[in-house]
């Protein structure tokens, strides 16, 4: 996550509809959802909590141990 720049004051994004519509529109040009989150970050100040909500993480692939002979 960025540092906190007091100069540069990003748009705050407060409500659910526009914090969809921002992560849509970032989803079309990014690669991964890293990317997504990097790119709302960097523009927007957003409620981490929301967008938790409309971006769910990942979940990893289970990784199976070998059978035992």
């Amino acid at each position: 996550m960025l540092n906190a720049d007091p100069l540069f004051t990003r748009p705050t994004l407060t409500s659910p509809h526009l914090l969809s519509s921002a992560l849509e529109r970032f989803r079309r040009s990014a690669s991964s959802p890293a990317e997504v989150w990097r790119m709302l970050t960097e523009s927007y100040t957003v409620d981490l909590d929301a967008v938790a909500v409309l971006l769910p993480s990942e979940e990893p692939e289970p990784t199976w141990l070998p059978a035992r002979d």
